[in-house]
């Protein structure tokens, strides 16, 4: 079986959870499900679920009527590769693509000053990203659906990264020389 990107697993996932959607349904998704832990460009789900469906993962059907809409439908072959996916625990390494990390490793370079500053600013997303993800797994109800645990199971974990990267901030805008706990 082939190895596809995690984009195209997102978009199988998607069809497979939410039922057959449009390239704009599934931009809408991942707006809202998937974005805040692995962005993908808008372009890509316009382009990817006909990649998918040439390779048989997915089915298209075009409306006849109106706006003629490309409705992709998960097939049994897509469905196969998307378990067989997820039975799998090994995945690439995590990339952290962070510029703020970044800028911290070349803080020696300019100004004391700038650490305080860039800490602050950093403190101040993370917790706002604390509050965004806590307020959303606070409204959900794992007991009342697989969907809602799979989503509070990604908070809490997003919550947990969002807490520990709000207090290491917090701890370098107070004392930028503090390197150990």
């Amino acid at each position: 079986m082939a190895e596809y990107s995690p984009a195209r697993y997102v978009v199988l996932g998607l069809i497979a959870r939410h039922g057959p959607m449009t390239p704009y349904e599934l931009k809408a998704r991942v707006e809202d499900d998937i974005q805040p832990f692995w962005p993908i460009l808008h372009a890509q789900l316009y382009r990817i679920p006909p990649e998918l469906a040439r390779a048989g993962l997915l089915r298209e059907e075009t409306e006849t009527a109106g706006r003629r809409r490309r409705i992709f439908h998960l097939t049994d072959a897509g469905r196969a590769a998307l378990e067989s996916w997820l039975a799998d625990p090994e995945t690439a390494e995590a990339e952290t693509r962070d510029p703020a990390q970044l800028k911290l490793f070349f803080a020696d370079l300019g100004d004391p000053s700038d650490i305080v500053a860039l800490a602050m600013q950093q403190a101040e997303r993370h917790r706002t990203l604390l509050a965004h993800y806590a307020s959303l797994r606070a409204a959900l109800d794992p007991a009342e659906d697989s969907r809602q645990r799979s989503r509070a199971r990604v908070l809490r974990l997003g919550v947990l990264h969002e807490r520990a990267h709000a207090e290491f901030w917090e701890s370098m805008a107070a004392d930028p020389e503090k390197l150990d706990d």
